[in-house]
């Protein structure tokens, strides 16, 4: 690795936020700087800001994420944020859902060489997965999509009155405002724009949390779900 890539010493807010994960932590962010730029899963321009931007930026998602639940990190790459939170919250049974190959390949690896067992590796799109992979608590996201197409996605994935936690931008709230109609008729009944990291990173980390009703993802997911699990029961039967 050249030195204008080189990957700079964990911060001392790692070594707080990430506990006892901390050597993890350092060998996850040492993986990405390193096979993740190789086979094209981040650029090497992000390397030096790895920490900052990067990992310490989804960790402190944790501070909403609720106790003991299930996630499932939409469109996970190369684990952001689902990694950095599998380290911070040992509490999570965690699901990273990734379409490409040569992505799910790379988590695989990095969750045996972190040991992280809470943690498992899909290959799928999530309306591939729909009915298959069982609701979950928490849907996680970062950089996936614009917030009515994410919510597409992620929505008809949660249990009812489960909650979409995407970590957004400067344009959080123009982006709630342009897909209110979208988030209406997937069951949202809540939004609200949440500022997490005080004393780690800045600027915080602004993350958009999307609360569902009764029916996730609205009639037509209702609908899909129960047609997956129909033709599901069918094929364990045979």
């Amino acid at each position: 690795m050249t030195e204008e890539v080189a990957l700079p010493e964990a911060p001392e807010e790692a070594r707080t936020v990430f506990g006892e994960s901390f050597p993890e932590a350092v060998r996850y962010a040492e993986l990405l700087a390193d096979a993740g730029v190789t086979r094209g899963l981040i650029g090497p321009r992000e390397v030096p800001r790895l920490w900052e931007r990067h990992l310490l930026n989804c960790a402190v998602l944790s501070e909403v994420v609720p106790e003991g639940v299930t996630v499932c990190d939409v469109g996970s790459g190369a684990g952001l944020p689902g990694i950095p939170l599998a380290l911070v919250r040992r509490d999570l049974k965690i699901t990273l859902l990734e379409p490409l190959l040569r992505r799910t390949n790379f988590l695989q690896e990095v969750v045996e060489l972190l040991g992280l067992d809470h943690v498992t590796v899909v290959r799928g799109r999530a309306e591939e997965v729909l009915g298959s992979l069982q609701p979950v608590h928490v849907v996680t996201a970062r950089a996936v999509a614009p917030l009515d197409r994410l919510a597409g996605w992620g929505v008809p994935l949660l249990r009812p009155y489960g909650e979409m936690l995407a970590l957004k931008g400067d344009t959080a709230e123009e982006e709630i405002n342009g897909a209110r109609a979208a988030l209406s008729k997937l069951g949202v009944v809540e939004t609200e724009v949440l500022h997490v990291g005080e004393g780690v990173v800045d600027p915080l980390s602004t993350v958009v949390r999307v609360v569902v009703g009764e029916s996730p993802g609205g009639v037509r997911f209702a609908a899909k779900r129960a047609k997956a699990a129909r033709s599901s029961r069918t094929r364990r039967r045979r």
